[in-house]
């Protein structure tokens, strides 16, 4: 069966620790009181607990649970920066392949920027996951449980908001995305409001997100604001043109009532024109759409550089001119290559042309 962006959905791991509904846990603890099941949900989810740290479980169950539920994630290193406010994490998954994780704090509240799968098969040149390509989608399971790892990681701070916006479009892997969207939601309490799905332009689950159950955030990566040259950044668009995606775009707004997002990677001499910027005031104006400007941050496989910081400042004040509500995002992580859309280490990649400036 084919995702909504039209790839095959690909293998995933072992079943692990957080891949297990509640009916599947409960014919795991068959011959146990009823009564473990919930001590053993709660320990995991609502608490965040280890197996071996569930004291009210019996030693020996607690001994068999580890065995029979392993943790999807292996830590290989992390890195701080930003003066120990953001904190990225690499782990190593069953098979070998590696995916990134990155907590971010704030005055008020932590986020945590997840992946959801391993690599990416959108081949956007200017991102460093995209230069990698694809290796295998995550499961449910190990989308969530880099949301327990992180929270633990942040101690006291309360994890506030997630962002699927790690390695990996989560569109492609829509089913298991939504179900760890689920788990946050409804077992770890994350509210649908404070959980954000970004996707290049995916217009099939896009129009499955607008009649879903939760009404999450929708964050499209748009980067371009015409087809001649977002077919060049973002290769998907020659299948979902701007025309297309517009409209899905539209019937989201229509339907759930919720604010739609559009990511710009500010790209120095590409789509940093002020020309750009009308365009995208167009269609950001039509659809009620809230605008991040992003800063790119430079990957040795994508011979370009981020447009200037007086560029970016004089971009989101043409933009605000045009009536258009643009924020421009913090670039937490540049220093220890962390910041969202740019997780995956860019000494592997090859490089990449960009396009080149329309006069």
């Amino acid at each position: 069966m084919s995702t909504p962006g039209g790839s095959r959905p690909g293998p995933v791991s072992r079943r692990t620790r957080y891949d297990l509904g509640r009916d599947e846990l409960s014919e795991l603890l068959t011959g146990e009181p009823a009564y473990r099941v919930e001590q053993v949900w709660d320990g995991l989810y609502r608490q965040g607990r280890t197996v071996s740290e569930l004291t009210n479980v019996p030693k020996a169950l607690r001994e068999r649970l580890a065995a029979q539920l392993p943790t999807a994630l292996d830590e290989v290193t992390r890195v701080t920066g930003d003066d120990g406010r953001t904190v990225k994490f690499l782990w190593a998954l069953d098979g070998g392949s590696r995916i990134e994780t990155v907590l971010m704090h704030y005055d008020e509240r932590s986020t945590v920027c997840v992946s959801t799968q391993a690599g990416c098969a959108m081949a956007c040149g200017f991102c460093a996951t995209g230069q990698a390509g694809f290796e295998r989608q995550l499961s449910a399971g190990e989308i969530v449980e880099q949301v327990v790892m992180a929270r633990r990681e942040a101690g006291d701070r309360r994890i506030s908001n997630v962002v699927f916006m790690g390695m990996g479009e989560p569109l492609a892997n829509y089913d298991r995305t939504w179900e760890a969207v689920h788990r946050l939601h409804d077992d770890i309490g994350i509210g649908a409001r404070h959980l954000t799905l970004s996707t290049v332009g995916l217009v099939p689950g896009i129009r499955r997100l607008a009649v879903a159950d939760l009404p999450v955030n929708l964050a499209v990566s748009l980067h371009a604001a015409d087809d001649e040259l977002r077919d060049e950044l973002v290769p998907i668009n020659r299948r979902y043109p701007l025309p297309v995606l517009v409209e899905a775009c539209r019937d989201y707004v229509d339907r759930t009532r919720r604010r739609l997002s559009f990511e710009w990677a500010m790209i120095s001499g590409v789509n940093d024109r002020f020309e750009d910027a009308a365009r995208l005031a167009d269609i950001a104006t039509d659809l009620r759409a809230h605008v991040n400007l992003i800063p790119l941050n430079s990957t040795p496989g994508y011979a370009v550089r981020g447009s200037s910081r007086n560029r970016v400042q004089a971009f989101a004040e043409d933009l605000r001119r045009r009536g258009v509500n643009v924020t421009v995002r913090d670039t937490r992580g540049s220093d220890i290559d962390a910041a969202c859309g740019q997780l995956r280490a860019g000494h592997e990649a090859t490089a990449v042309a960009p396009p080149a400036r329309r006069r």
